[in-house]
């Protein structure tokens, strides 16, 4: 539920930040070769991460917000998966800057960066995490594949990592399997296994899916709290545009392979422009809202394999003209930090007009 007097809480671009992007990625195109045709899940898609910000991904499944996330971490498996065009760019402290998409995807330099420099922390922790192995021993695992480390040393970073992040009796708990944990401690433990080395860039792909709104809460001023302990740039996938409004600095909304608009958190909450983003802050919940307020965003995502010439949302659209069947429009900057693809507000729709 989105409180409509929090939902601007985070403050604006800060320009300190804005001049530090620690992940760029450019035209990022990611394909799947089915047999019922091409799926073009992630269709050039351009976000830049910044040190000590959070960034929001937010859209309905099937927009490719997982998919892009996977591309940054090369975990595209081909032949059915390829990332087909694009850079990503990311700005290694103290070494420049490297195109992730010129790196081989099990190379030496990639697996270093993989979970160590930039981490994941994935949907679903009960499948994540293996049921067969105490969770102190799946983190000590995920420390030693990058760090050279004594034994003890070792049991003491996980106990000190399971503290961190609000475990109650961290070396009890150390010794204990996935199922003996609730959902929102097994969640806890791939935040920790994720953090475990310190990265630069942290990819949080739902992290609160099926937690109380208690426990949301904690899991999010955590990861609030070691975002300013670490100093790391945040990728922040969810539906929740509740939880975007509260823990983003900067949003990013993607339908159908692409970002539709973009812009800082504030300015997209009080100033939506494109008719998709307007439809989901109308199809959600707000506090102080009736709930026959609410507006359904009609039909749904188009397959990734289908052909469309013109813009993906027009099917929807209630505010779709000729030109929208047409061309579909490119993400063109409309104000400052704020650019949105649609042709209400695109340069050449207004000089036809």
């Amino acid at each position: 539920m989105i409180d409509s007097e929090n939902s601007s809480r985070k403050s604006p671009l800060d320009c300190s930040d804005v001049h530090d992007p620690i992940l760029e990625i450019r035209d990022l195109k990611t394909h799947f070769f089915l047999r019922s045709g091409t799926a073009k899940a992630v269709d050039g898609v351009h976000l830049t991460v910044h040190r000590r910000r959070t960034l929001g991904l937010v859209g309905e499944s099937g927009s490719g917000k997982s998919v892009t996330s996977l591309s940054i971490l090369r975990l595209i498996r081909p032949p059915t998966g390829r990332i087909v065009a694009g850079e990503i760019l990311y700005r290694r402290p103290g070494q420049g800057t490297v195109d992730l998409l010129s790196l081989d995807a099990e190379c030496k330099q990639m697996r270093q960066i993989r979970g160590n420099e930039i981490a994941m922390v994935f949907q679903e922790p009960m499948t994540s995490l293996n049921p067969l192995y105490t969770v102190g021993r799946q983190l000590a695992e995920s420390i030693k594949v990058h760090e050279r480390i004594g034994k003890h040393e070792l049991n003491e970073r996980v106990v000190s990592m399971l503290k961190k992040v609000g475990i109650s009796d961290p070396a009890r708990r150390a010794r204990e399997y996935p199922h003996h944990l609730s959902g929102g401690m097994r969640q806890r433990v791939m935040i920790a296994m994720a953090l475990s080395c310190h990265p630069q860039v942290l990819i949080a792909d739902e992290p609160t899916t099926a937690l109380d709104v208690t426990v949301q809460a904690q899991i999010m001023d955590l990861l609030s709290a070691l975002q300013a302990d670490l100093g790391m740039g945040i990728i922040f996938i969810t539906h929740n545009l509740g939880l975007i409004a509260q823990a983003a600095d900067d949003v990013a909304v993607m339908y159908f392979g692409k970002v539709v608009e973009q812009a800082d958190v504030k300015t997209l909450f009080e100033n939506p422009l494109h008719p998709y983003t307007n439809g989901l802050l109308k199809s959600v919940p707000v506090f102080g809202r009736k709930r026959k307020d609410l507006t359904p965003i009609a039909g749904r995502v188009p397959d990734s394999t289908e052909e469309i010439t013109g813009c993906p949302y027009a099917p929807r659209c209630p505010r779709r003209m000729p030109i929208c069947n047409r061309e579909c429009p490119n993400l063109e900057s409309v104000e400052t930090k704020h650019s949105v693809a649609c042709w209400l507000h695109c340069r050449k729709a207004k000089a036809a007009g």
